[in-house]
């Protein structure tokens, strides 16, 4: 259980550490290209891509960081309001819309699957399969670590 633990918290890092070090010059705010405020994905220049708002301003290094930081605080600050609102949800209804959601985004996978090549489905598959196990790993984290106050009582 502890090298789990630990894995999990490098796991948790690392999304971190990468952001730190991501390089200067054409792409998002802190991180990869394609994400965020960044180049283009799959070719596609929409409000993310070369005219996006913020490639006009000619931002330094440290000024994409902190509007980087603003934007995460932002979505973050939008999840804690959703969450707020669903946890007033019944329980019917908060089952629908995780349903929902969850066919939503089987249909989504099933479709980028049916634009890639085989080799590419293969390595999609086992990319989708690693994000499955984080997830369970990361609910067994949670359960245990809602234990630990109790225990400690």
């Amino acid at each position: 259980m502890r090298k789990t633990l630990i894995a999990l918290m490098f796991a948790a890092a690392l999304p971190t550490v990468a952001m730190a070090a991501a390089p200067e010059g054409p792409g998002p705010v802190g991180g990869p290209e394609g994400h965020m405020m960044g180049g283009p994905v799959g070719g596609e220049h929409g409000m993310r891509g070369k005219g996006g708002p913020f490639r006009q301003l000619d931002l330094s290094h440290e000024q994409r960081q902190q509007i980087g930081k603003l934007m995460g605080q932002q979505m973050h600050g939008r999840k804690e309001i959703v969450r707020k609102y669903l946890d007033k949800l019944p329980a019917a209804d908060k089952q629908a819309m995780q349903s929902e959601m969850a066919a939503a985004k089987q249909k989504t996978q099933a479709d980028i699957r049916a634009v890639l090549k085989p080799d590419q489905q293969k390595k999609f598959d086992e990319i989708v399969k690693k994000q499955e196990q984080r997830r369970a790993e990361w609910k067994e984290f949670q359960a245990w670590k809602a234990q630990q106050p109790q225990k400690a009582q």
